[in-house]
């Protein structure tokens, strides 16, 4: 792996919404995604009206309301990386998932969800520091636990598809896994101390 760039780890406030949508670039970081699918309740139609020039238009006005939150990753002036976090009540598609919604939702829960590396610095280390920002944000917010979704790491997995980050950057910061039922979507939890 190359080593990480020299970045800076900002987190999101409003009037960061012009670098966010750059590096999201004109097709809404993964096809039109802009970070709402976690944000809204079930797929299927209602995510096929969602996705695309609607979720820019939900997700910025989320963003300017100072309503979202996420951390971006800076090389010089220029956002290469994306975070999002927040309490689990903001992202109501988890309940959807079913290893998920049977799970204990203790108090003070946040969801660390989504991660977005620009092409020319995935693999240098970038998940990992966002990741970081991101724990270090929540406990700022009073977080008491933090939980993640994401994929396995010992397989080749495609950037499309690792954008809820890889398991080992998650167990590098001691999140250990909770049990669900059989599934492919792993649960991982880290108790923040006070």
């Amino acid at each position: 792996m190359a080593s990480a760039p020299r970045l800076r780890y900002v987190e999101l406030t409003p009037d960061l919404w012009p670098e966010l949508e750059a590096l999201f670039g004109p097709r809404g970081a993964c096809a039109g995604c802009w970070c709402m699918w976690w944000r809204v309740e079930r797929g299927g139609a209602l995510w096929k009206r969602t996705h695309g020039a609607p979720a820019k238009r939900q997700f910025k006005k989320l963003v300017t309301s100072g309503e979202a939150h996420g951390v971006l990753a800076f090389a010089g002036d220029r956002a290469v990386g994306w975070c999002a976090f927040g309490p689990r009540e903001d992202f109501p598609r988890v309940n959807t998932v079913r290893a998920y919604k049977t799970t204990e939702t203790p108090p003070g829960l946040w969801s660390i969800n989504c991660f977005y590396i620009d092409k020319d610095h995935r693999g240098r280390g970038v998940a990992r520091g966002l990741l970081a920002a991101a724990l270090a944000a929540c406990k700022r917010h009073g977080a008491r636990v933090v939980e993640g979704y994401p994929v396995d790491s010992s397989k080749k997995t495609g950037a499309a598809f690792a954008w809820t980050g890889p398991r080992n950057i998650f167990e590098e910061r001691g999140f250990r896994e909770v049990p669900t039922p059989p599934t492919a979507k792993p649960l991982v939890r880290l108790r923040l101390r006070g």
